[in-house]
């Protein structure tokens, strides 16, 4: 069962638990010397008090709860346990990673040649605790066929159609199951960019560019976007705006920062911005934007970070990679971060020129080298680097030769979005 199974994980539990209960000698009956243990204690202990203690484990440790006995297992459909969950259940900055294929994988294909299973590449994701250091495995069996994920906020993750046309978009919980539909898009588009943003209250949808002018040119031309709160206030891509002339966006990629998504536009470097409540767009330009490789944009405690490898040896500056913060103003960046040089050369040598994705979450941001299972992540309170594992299920299954890669979405693991009911 998908609950029960929500969780597996290769690698040892962070702690191990280990009581010991003395006896005295001196007395006709036993006693208890480890508060921590008794019984008597234990076995009295409130449930409203027990509840409060569920509510703060992780979820992997709440799903092998859920094993212990009946009522454990039925919290996951008490409402009053639900309540309580969303709140005093702290955050969780864990980072979700998917089997990609490149957009090639899609273009290339055609209806006479397609198989049954030739899209379920996406039926488990991988979730990485940056805490634990720990990989976790999910299943994603309820989702259909022919759809990629492209964005995540609040516990859920957003996943469009793969075909060209207008585009079919779900919302759905990873850690339950449920799945909604949205609408299909007004206008035709092959791989328009993707973004979400979920509140206690409301859903933002935003897709942008990548339209279909004939069905076999596209350009970049407009936006549509979707929202929906319990106010009953609901706009289906009623609101259209127009991109910046001569954009060339990042397919697929948006992140959201205080009321506004931001997305790399290329062919020279520079920062797209979209604000929602204005339904209109921005350029920003991008700091040392000539000499940028693989530049992506992440978000990092509220704020727009752009992750970027630089290369300017012949103004005699070292090749690094940097991390720049956008300053309050809108327009101006402070580099916040660079690679030390000698974990960099490492970096570089491992990279090969072949690119990175960066994506940021909380604390935490995942640098992962493209064609490998390496990565970085940097802790940008401790200002700390460190490798982390390769993930252990990637061997696990066989490809027959498909060139798939990880694509990494930040991702807040959840048991209860009570929002997606507007969708019903």
């Amino acid at each position: 069962m998908f609950l029960m199974d929500a969780f597996n994980t290769s690698t040892p539990l962070p702690f191990s638990y280990t009581f010991t209960i003395t006896s005295s000698s001196s007395t006709t009956s036993s006693t208890h010397t480890n508060p921590w243990m008794d019984v008597r204690i234990w076995s009295k202990l409130p449930e409203r008090l027990l509840d409060r203690v569920i509510a703060f484990l992780p979820p992997p440790a709440f799903f092998r709860a859920r094993s212990i006995c009946k009522r454990w297992y039925g919290l996951l459909y008490c409402s009053s346990f639900l309540e309580l969950y969303m709140q005093i259940s702290p955050r969780h900055y864990w980072f979700l990673f998917l089997k990609h294929k490149p957009l090639k994988s899609y273009i290339y294909r055609t209806n006479n040649t397609t198989s049954g299973d030739d899209n379920r590449t996406n039926c488990e994701g991988y979730l990485f605790d940056p805490y634990d250091i720990s990989w976790y495995r999910l299943s994603f069996n309820s989702v259909p066929s022919g759809f990629y994920p492209a964005s995540s906020s609040c516990g859920l993750v957003c996943w469009v159609s793969d075909e060209a046309g207008t585009k079919n978009i779900m919302i759905f919980n990873p850690l339950l199951g449920s799945l909604s539909q949205l609408p299909p898009t007004l206008r035709p588009r092959l791989f328009p960019s993707i973004g979400l943003t979920v509140s206690p209250t409301s859903i933002d949808v935003t897709v942008a560019g990548d339209d279909m002018i004939s069905p076999y040119a596209v350009k970049n031309l407009s936006t549509e976007t979707f929202h929906i709160d319990e106010g009953g206030f609901y706009s289906i891509w009623g609101d259209t705006s127009s991109l910046p002339r001569l954009c060339s966006l990042e397919s697929g990629r948006m992140v959201h920062v205080e009321g506004k998504f931001y997305c790399m536009n290329y062919s020279p470097f520079s920062v797209l911005a979209y604000d929602i409540a204005a339904n209109k767009w921005s350029k920003i330009q991008a700091p040392m934007r000539r000499f940028l490789r693989s530049p992506g944009l992440v978000e990092s405690r509220g704020k727009l970070v752009l992750v970027a490898a630089v290369e300017k040896s012949k103004l005699n500056v070292p090749k690094s990679l940097r991390l720049w913060g956008l300053q309050d103003c809108g327009t101006t960046w402070v580099e916040i971060e660079r690679m030390p040089m000698q974990l960099y050369m490492q970096f570089a040598q491992l990279e090969g020129g072949n690119g990175f994705d960066s994506v940021g979450h909380g604390e935490f941001i995942m640098i992962m080298i493209r064609g490998t299972d390496k990565g970085l992540l940097f802790d940008i309170c401790r200002k700390r680097w460190q490798w982390i594992p390769a993930c252990p299920y990637l061997g696990c299954d066989n490809n027959d030769g498909e060139d798939v890669e990880l694509r990494g979405l930040a991702y807040e693991p959840r048991l209860a979005t009570p929002v997606i009911s507007l969708l019903s």
